[in-house]
């Protein structure tokens, strides 16, 4: 059994999300690693246990264990991530719980790893690299890439990370181009739908959130519109995209490249795209540098603090 004496402020963490930010948490409340259980059965004890005593849950933002919402007295869920596909809103609005995320502090990692996709696959550094390594180069120059001067980088979700990626393609000299759901007060030009972006981008670049709204937004139809010179990179959320179609415009050379780093079945990868060699594969690190990874887990402590102490919260949804 728990002991619920001291300290008296009670954290049900749901998964398992960053090691570091758990172990901080270890020692700042008294922890419940809801996870850790294997069976529904002993999770539900689990949360039968701790109804009375405990009313915040630390979790991933893109993940969360629904069993969460049987504590009757949750007041908080601080997530771990800025995307919050993971978390029952009709559930937290009907009772009032509040949730927060951790947004801004992945910023520069998140647009420092698209303009990594973006160089990649221009330049197609990853067969380049193999290339060398093979020992091919004496036999034969490697061909060319593409330049990214002059090029148009079309930015699905021109947020806050997609106007650090903006800058950071405008130090490589690149014009920028964006679809949101509303224009922006900005010096590029905006297209009111994905498709119209897609025909003015020789990059396309997806920012967008998950959820039903954009479920496979990203099809077909774009990747004709983009065409047999365009490159798609995806730094958003994997579900956005039809993965199926995407692996066909690759294989047909419809579009010439793309460069992902998030999946709709993650941690797996389609076959159909693994035994493709014009794509770049990264396993979901854009915001996965040891400075970001902290700077998140602390807003997950800070909002749980808010909470605890009875103040606003720094970062509510």
């Amino acid at each position: 059994m728990t002991n619920f004496t001291t300290p008296t402020k009670h954290v049900l963490i749901a998964n398992e999300f960053h090691p570091e930010t758990i172990a901080l948490l270890d020692t700042q409340y008294t922890t419940h690693k809801l996870w850790l259980l294997e069976s529904i059965e002993e999770q539900e004890a689990l949360i039968a246990e701790i109804a009375p005593y405990c009313d915040a849950v630390a979790t991933a933002s893109w993940a969360t264990n629904p069993l969460i919402y049987q504590l009757p007295k949750l007041k908080l869920i601080s997530c771990f991530g800025v995307g919050v596909d993971g978390i029952d809103f009709d559930i937290t609005r009907a009772r009032k719980i509040q949730v927060s995320n951790t947004p801004e502090v992945l910023n520069d990692a998140v647009a420092d790893l698209a303009m990594g996709l973006v160089l990649a696959t221009s330049r197609n550094l990853i067969n380049a690299d193999a290339y060398a390594r093979s020992g091919s180069w004496p036999l034969a120059p490697f061909p060319f890439g593409r330049s990214l001067a002059g090029k148009t980088l079309g930015i699905i979700g021109l947020g806050a990370i997609g106007e650090e990626i903006a800058l950071r393609a405008l130090a490589f000299r690149m014009k920028i181009a964006y679809h949101n759901r509303s224009e922006k007060d900005l010096p590029f030009p905006y297209y009111a739908s994905i498709e119209e972006l897609a025909q003015h981008s020789d990059i396309l670049l997806s920012m967008l959130p998950g959820g039903s709204a954009t479920d496979k937004i990203v099809g077909k139809e774009i990747f004709a519109a983009l065409g047999a010179e365009g490159v798609f990179i995806n730094v958003g959320r994997g579900s956005t995209v039809d993965e199926s179609a995407l692996s066909e415009a690759l294989r047909s050379k419809q579009i010439a490249a793309a460069g992902l780093d998030v999946y709709e079945q993650e941690p797996h990868i389609p076959e159909a795209l693994t035994a493709l060699d014009n794509v770049v594969l990264f396993p979901h690190i854009g915001s996965a540098t040891v400075e970001t990874r902290r700077a998140m887990g602390q807003l997950v402590i800070d909002n749980l603090n808010a909470h605890f102490m009875q103040q606003t919260l720094l970062t509510p949804i």
